[in-house]
């Protein structure tokens, strides 16, 4: 049976998904055995991880960051928004689905969110993360800090605060 005919909570079962921190829910796929030196993360990490996300579209991704690059890849359900502050500060939004790109990587300590586009459906895709995830390496945005940050115009306050949770 095809995932899109399952709601989130068959899903969340059939997955084995938990909840993220950041909003919705995820399973870990993969952890390289191979680990790495990483001196800019101060220790060992593996060469890569993945998990599978799920992300329900009354729900969305908080702003946050990962000290590595993370790819995002495109399963079924709805598209669904990645939201990113570039180095300039400006933000950008990437499409990802089905009639769009179907994967898109997130540079290092990149502010990102992510949301989809429809409220009565779901995004499910999987993320790797080179070098490997840690939660050491995660960073959940905080409202005002990125309102401090990027709250130079009307779209990036309106988008910060859609994003982030009280």
């Amino acid at each position: 049976m095809p995932f899109i005919q399952d709601s989130v909570e068959e899903l969340v079962q059939r997955l084995n998904l938990l909840p993220h921190p950041e909003g919705g829910f995820y399973r870990e796929m993969y952890r390289a055995p191979l680990e790495l030196e990483v001196p800019i993360l101060n220790g060992m990490r593996p060469a890569y991880t993945s998990i599978y996300f799920l992300l329900p579209g009354n729900s969305f991704s908080a702003w946050h960051k990962v000290a590595s690059d993370e790819s995002w890849f495109f399963h079924t359900g709805c598209p669904l928004s990645i939201y990113l502050m570039n180095a300039l500060g400006q933000l950008e939004e990437h499409r990802v689905g089905f009639g769009d790109q179907l994967q898109m990587t997130v540079p290092a300590n990149t502010w990102f969110a992510a949301k989809a586009h429809e409220e009565s459906s779901f995004s499910l895709v999987s993320c790797t993360v080179a070098p490997g995830f840690d939660f050491a390496d995660f960073e959940l945005g905080r409202r005002q800090q990125l309102l401090d940050q990027f709250g130079d115009t009307e779209a990036n306050r309106a988008i910060i605060t859609q994003l982030t949770r009280q």
